[in-house]
């Protein structure tokens, strides 16, 4: 499923729009977090540490919802829903360090004792709102 045309400016790497991703927990409530993240143009791309919820959620539910909120008009946003199609962790500091410039402009700082991990999320549905 292709990117809504009028929302590719959200998912270009100068932005900094946050996603945040819905996620549910084993006794099926929500839980929501904001995170970095970019596109390979088909798929979005999530780097989190192993470990944390978000990241035993998706592996365990992999159905998630998320929000693309545009940084400089709240009521702009796409809407996803999508499904966990792979995690890897081959290329993560590569890739938490591209997040970290885009959003931060400074080089991502390793934290001893994590190991990150790369989620590959394809979208199902788009609710596009502006």
């Amino acid at each position: 499923m292709k990117f809504p045309e009028r929302f590719l400016d959200l998912l270009q790497d100068d932005s900094k729009a946050l996603l945040y991703l819905a996620t549910s927990m084993s006794d099926g409530s929500p839980q929501v977090t904001p995170v970095w993240f970019n596109t390979d143009d088909e798929y979005i791309l999530i780097n989190t540490n192993e470990g944390r919820v978000k990241d035993r959620n998706m592996k365990a539910r992999p159905k998630v919802a998320m929000t693309i909120q545009d940084p400089g008009d709240p009521y702009r946003y796409l809407g996803v829903r999508g499904q966990v199609v792979s995690y890897t962790r081959e290329g993560v500091d590569e890739h938490i360090n591209k997040l970290s410039l885009k959003y931060d402009n400074k080089p991502w700082k390793y934290r001893e004792g994590q190991r990150r991990i790369i989620f590959r999320i394809k979208p199902i549905h788009f609710d596009e709102h502006d």
